[in-house]
């Protein structure tokens, strides 16, 4: 099976995104990279990089999941200082590369977590360490935490980790029955004809190979 990609660009001003300005170079870059490849979908975000909330990143992520695709961005310089963006990359668990560093895939986006973590640790240390400079002075701060175990701690990672999982297939199940319900939108009701049409917009069955109509059936009813 052809590799299949999803563009995401980014464009840090209004007046960028309807000029064009950048985007027409990110577009270019993107499909010299993946010549011969199948493009499934672009999407393009106007916004500052300061911005958490990213619409067009969540739907360029959405297909991914459900095409089993590789997000590709043209220039990674700008996103990877991003605590918002790799945090997202990270939850989404698709596949990444950028034109400009190919081989900073997945892999490269988990190492600059990593730091951005290790930064916030630094900071973490910087302010107890001002607060015991202040105890130090006779400041009075907070109060006393009776109860403190660390396998209260390692309990609640578990239990996040469990939420990630969990976040992570209600979104793909919520992704394939937006695409259902389009469908059925346009007239087609059965769950073969359901079946049929997603098999013929090549889009993968939850454990790959082709869709019956057991499957949709089993959509929609986690769904209902």
């Amino acid at each position: 099976m052809t590799k299949r990609f999803v563009a995401y660009y980014r464009v840090s001003t209004k007046r960028q995104g309807d000029s064009g300005l950048g985007l027409e170079a990110q577009q270019d870059a993107v499909r010299r990279f993946i010549a011969g490849a199948e493009l499934v979908a672009e999407h393009q975000e106007v916004e500052s990089g300061s911005k958490a909330d990213r619409p067009a990143l969540e739907a360029a992520l959405r297909d991914c999941r459900i095409h089993h695709g590789t997000l590709v961005i043209a220039k990674l310089d700008r996103l990877a200082r991003s605590v918002a963006f790799i945090s997202r990359l990270q939850e989404a668990g698709v596949d990444f590369v950028a034109v400009d560093l190919p081989h900073a895939n997945t892999f490269t986006v988990q190492i600059m977590a990593a730091v951005a973590e290790h930064e916030r640790r630094l900071i973490a240390e910087r302010t107890r360490a001002a607060l015991r400079a202040a105890k130090a002075r006779g400041v009075r701060l907070g109060g006393r935490r009776d109860g403190h175990r660390i396998e209260d701690h390692a309990e609640r990672g578990r239990q996040r980790s469990a939420e990630v999982r969990t976040a992570k297939a209600d979104a793909l199940a919520s992704d394939r029955l937006e695409i259902v319900r389009a469908i059925q939108g346009r007239g087609i009701t059965t769950l073969r004809g359901i079946a049929q049409e997603l098999n013929s917009r090549f889009i993968p069955a939850p454990r790959g190979g082709l869709w019956s109509a057991g499957q949709i059936k089993r959509i929609i009813a986690r769904a209902g």
